[in-house]
């Protein structure tokens, strides 16, 4: 063998070498860096409503299948319908990998349609994953007198906000501007469980854009009881608990409401998103994702979601970040009529 054939071969077996121990070398970094370190789970709503019963849920859970095993804390931070969250990622968080949050599913699409309170970047941010793939629903009140979406065509239901980038704010306006509905937004609730509170106290008559997973697993018996009447599915796809409730898309009459609808509740996909700053290292938001995924298969896991009655369709961190890319591809006219009923 010559001298150049000896040389391109120890190349060769130099650089296999590093390959292979480049895995190994990149999770023993992380470890070291994860390792007694504490990451935080930001939750933009306030205690006891389904961001946060999901979000308590994972962090429990978390720290295991994270290089390092990391002790996971949740704090609240609640504000505008958890844009105060998402602007607090976007522009203050730590960038390290040791935080992230959950915020409306909503709050991505605000500036593609003009929320101009809403300063995060979707299309840069690290969207770790979600928890689930969402229907929502409006309700209303037994004693309000309104049994179906029929009648809120003629009668006017009072439900509760809890900030203009929440889709208790936005989904009644976008079915009032698309079908006419009558539904009137109280504005101010920090968060769905307020909400809630409001309805049994007369304050006000529904809710509309309340994830069908929350209120089976925080009011399950307003549903047995026949507290509350369920009007219309909020998603792109039927629940199988509600077969005999209309979906939103299939009301529509126009193919311009079908585009309108579907750029509005393909968000639902993303029912319960957790996201981080935008510029984490690719290798933490990488195992961050990957632990994420892995804590969705776990049977300890599974089984307290079963117990706490919390629906569990995970969806890959990558898939959101696609979604939200395709979002903000919308041609400009869709885009501008959601807009306009939105303001």
């Amino acid at each position: 063998m010559n001298g150049k054939a000896f040389t391109f071969g120890a190349s060769l077996l130099a650089l296999t070498a590093t390959a292979m121990s480049a895995g190994p070398a990149r999770a023993d970094a992380l470890a070291d860096f994860y390792k007694g370190k504490n990451i935080s789970l930001y939750v933009g709503y306030t205690a006891g409503g389904g961001y946060d019963v999901y979000a308590r849920l994972l962090s429990r859970h978390f720290g295991k299948f994270m290089p390092g095993n990391p002790n996971v804390v949740v704090q609240n931070m609640p504000g505008a319908g958890s844009v105060r969250l998402a602007n607090w990622l976007n522009a203050a968080a730590p960038k390290d990998g040791t935080v992230f949050g959950t915020i409306a599913r909503g709050v991505a699409f605000d500036p593609l349609f003009g929320q101009a309170e809403t300063k995060l970047d979707a299309t840069k941010a690290s969207w770790i994953g979600s928890m689930n793939d969402e229907v929502s629903v409006c309700v209303s009140w037994h004693t309000g007198g309104i049994k179906t979406f029929e009648d809120t065509l003629t009668k006017e239901l009072v439900v509760g906000g809890t900030g203009g980038a929440a889709d208790t704010d936005q989904f009644p306006k976008v079915l009032n501007g698309v079908f006419g509905t009558k539904f009137r937004v109280v504005v101010g609730y920090p968060g769905g469980n307020d909400i809630n509170i409001a309805m049994e106290r007369g304050e006000v008559a529904g809710r509309c854009g309340w994830s069908w997973s929350s209120v089976i697993s925080t009011r399950p018996d307003w549903m047995k009881d026949k507290k509350i009447s369920v009007l219309v599915q909020l998603s792109l796809a039927k629940h199988e608990d509600l077969p005999d409730v209309p979906l939103v898309t299939d009301l529509a009459k126009t193919p311009e409401q079908k585009a309108m609808l579907r750029l509005v509740f393909a968000r639902q996909v993303m029912g319960r998103p957790f996201v981080g700053p935008p510029g984490i290292p690719a290798d933490r938001l990488a195992a961050l994702r990957k632990a994420f995924l892995d804590t969705q298969k776990d049977a300890k896991f599974l089984e307290e979601a079963k117990k706490s009655l919390l629906e569990i369709t995970p969806v890959a961190g990558e898939k959101i970040e696609e979604l939200v890319k395709e979002a903000y591809a919308t041609p400009k006219p869709i885009v501008d009529k959601v807009a306009e009923l939105l303001k």
